[in-house]
Order: structure tokens, then sequence, then C-alpha cells
């Protein structure tokens, strides 16, 4: 025994420097569902040390109080800092813990290394679409993240779509990748309940709407779904279109489209809402738009069909694997072919109906418990040879 350490058990630092809640949109719904799923489990033979930036704490205490978590002196606000301090104080305090392995579940490792590493990986967007990101971010991705996803000791991906692209453009060995996908969990005979009192507040209360939940990205394409929408309100003028999530760099040219469209009184923008108002509203949606142009899985597309809310979905990346027969594709920039396929959802019950009993069997396969289960087993099997406690 190391240092008061069990050898019998595994002793893994979760580095999540990086997540700042509200600000890396999907990847932090993955990791605390993936995180709260683990919890859940509680592994006797797995010790999970968590490295944590302050607002990361404040925002999601309920499910690190769970854990061993080591708060960073950092709010979380500076990236240059954040990537600082994994180079520095997160190696040297990984060590002092005694920690095997840090996973990096951020998508990059740091240069600066006192333990191997394990690694997640998100996407490769800013490598395959440079042109949507900014200077300083790309380069940094381009730069580190295929010689960190080459160096790892295993690579966790979330779809195999986006395994494929870390073999194909980072060349990863296909026998260091895992698959661990998000999840859902859900009863798929508890219809649930929308919340009057919250479509209320929305002035959504007995109008039909479609919900689309996404930080305004480039990528997520806003864009299309909205010139789709001003054409299928000429034919359903009772229709509103539901647009959650927080502000990104396309929110100014989303709001020029709306209003140069005539939708100011059609479009419903919340921003960022609790989990339960999402809730509330996926149960009630006509359905759930996705026409983001770019996606490694597309966690919101299990949330709406868990709901009961059909989905129609952008063919690309990650969201046929998600949806599988469940979803309705479409090309993300083909207009018509939106204003077609929202419109069959709309005005064909039987359609509809036959989207949601089959989107509460893909559910199924796709469970957080599942997922949890399979990176627990990852860590169990990492080489000792590898990952030896010093």
């Amino acid at each position: 025994m190391a240092g008061g350490v069990d050898p019998g058990r595994r002793r893994i630092g979760l580095n999540l420097l990086w997540l700042v809640p509200g600000e890396v949109g999907g990847s932090e719904e993955y990791t605390i569902g993936l995180l709260a799923a683990v919890a859940a489990q509680m592994p006797s033979d797995v010790d999970l040390i968590i490295y944590a930036n302050r607002r990361l704490v404040e925002a999601h205490a309920e499910v690190l109080t769970s854990f061993t978590t080591v708060v960073a002196p950092v709010s979380g606000s500076s990236r240059p800092l954040r990537i600082l301090m994994e180079s520095t104080w997160l190696a040297v305090r990984s060590r002092a813990d005694h920690v095997e392995v840090v996973h990096h579940a951020g998508g990059t490792m740091p240069p600066i290394r006192l333990r191997p590493g394990l690694v997640t990986l998100h996407d490769l967007q800013p490598i395959t679409h440079p042109e949507r990101f900014g200077l300083l971010k790309r380069t940094y991705i381009r730069l580190l993240a295929p010689r960190s996803l080459r160096r790892a000791v295993r690579v966790v991906c979330l779809s195999r779509f986006t395994a494929g692209d870390a073999i194909a453009i980072a060349g990863v060995d296909p026998a260091r990748l895992a698959i661990v996908p998000s999840g859902v969990e859900f009863d798929p005979a508890e219809p649930g309940v929308a919340s009057v009192d919250v479509l209320e507040r929305l002035g959504l209360h007995e109008r039909r709407y479609l919900l689309y939940p996404a930080i305004t990205y480039e990528h997520k394409n806003h864009r299309t779904l909205v010139e789709a929408f001003a054409r299928l309100v000429a034919a359903h003028p009772e229709l509103r279109l539901v647009l959650t999530g927080g502000t990104g760099g396309a929110e100014a040219a989303l709001q020029e489209r709306i209003t140069r469209l005539g939708l100011a009184d059609r479009v419903v923008r919340t921003g960022r809402i609790p989990a339960a108002d999402l809730d509330t509203l996926y149960r009630g949606a006509m359905l759930m738009a996705f026409p983001s142009s770019y996606e490694g899985f597309g966690l919101p597309v299990l949330e709406a069909m868990s709901r009961r809310c059909p989905v129609v979905a952008s063919d690309v990346g990650g969201l046929p694997e998600v949806g599988g027969d469940a979803v309705d594709l479409v090309d993300p920039f083909d207009i018509d072919g939106w204003v077609a396929a929202l419109a069959r959802v709309i005005d064909d019950p039987v359609h509809r109906s036959a989207m949601i009993a089959e989107g509460l069997e893909q559910c199924g396969r796709h469970r957080w418990s599942d997922s949890a289960a399979a990176l627990v087993e990852l860590y169990r099997q990492l080489p000792r040879t590898t990952v030896s406690v010093s």
C-alpha cells in the first residue's frame, strides 16, 4: 500500500477545470448526467477524485458532493488561467493524491502531466469546421487535441461517428477507443405531465409550439429553423417557436432574422432555464426540431424522445446514430425539406404517434445507468503497468 492507498482499488482523477457551467453546451449535460449515474451505482472498487473550478462546484453541488471533490483556486472564468492550472496545480495535486490516471473529460490533455491521461472526446469540430471558431480556439485544438488523443492510455467517445473522427483525423489506434454514450433515465409507462404554471408563465398554455433547446452557436443553425418556421406559420398561424438556451456567437444574426421575417410575436426566447422548466417544454411541445449542422452526439434528441416528444433532426454527425428509426432526418440546410418534415409531424397524428412509440424504444437503448457501468468498467480495465501508483 503506497501513501495509504489500497492497491486493490482504482484511484482515478477527473479533470473538470475546463467545465464552466452555461458555456460548454452539451458537454456539461453529458458530464453531469454521467457523474450522477456513477454516483447512483457507487462502485466499491473505484475511487473517483474530481478536480473542479469554483463555478462548477456552485452550480452542481448536489452531484459533486457524492465524490471527493478538490476545488482549484480558479473561478473558471479565465480560459488561459484554467489551462495554466492544468499544467501546474492539477499535475502536482493529482500526484500528491496518489491518483493512478487523470481522466481529462474536456477533449485535451495539458502539455505538462505527472500522471498518465485518459481523454473524453466530444468532437473535433474546431478541426473539421475551423471557420466556426475564433483563431485562438481553433489553433489551440488543432495543436493539442490530436496529440492528446494519440498519447492518452484510452480515448472515450460518445458515438461511433466521433470515434471515426478520432481514427481518421487524430490517428488514434481503434483498440484504445471506448464508446460511452449519453443517456436518459425514464419510465416508458409514465407519461409525465407538463406544468401548466410553466406554460402559462411563458404564454404557451393551450398553444401549439415547436421547441429547439440550444445555445446560439453558429453550428446550431437556428437560421434554417427560423426560415422554415416562417413558411410553416402561413398554414399554421397558431404555432409558436420556443428557443431555449444561452447566447452564443450567432445571437445577433438570429435576432435580426427573427425581426426581418416578422416573427417577433411568434418566437418565444427563454434563455437558459431550469431543468424542470425544460422538462415541461419537452412534454408540451408538438415536436422538437434539431437543425444543428454538426453534432458529435445530440443529447437533446434522447431527452425529447424520453418525454414523448417527436424529433425532426439533421442527418449529420452522430444524430442518425442517436435517433435511429424514431427520428425524421433532414439535410440541415434544406429549408423546403424542413417545412415538409415539420408539417408532417404536425398534420399527421398517426405518424406522430408512431414516432413517439419508436422514440421510447430507442431511449431504452441509451440509459445513463448503462453508460455509467461502461465508464466504471473502463476504469477497472486500465492496465496496471501503465497506471501504477507512485
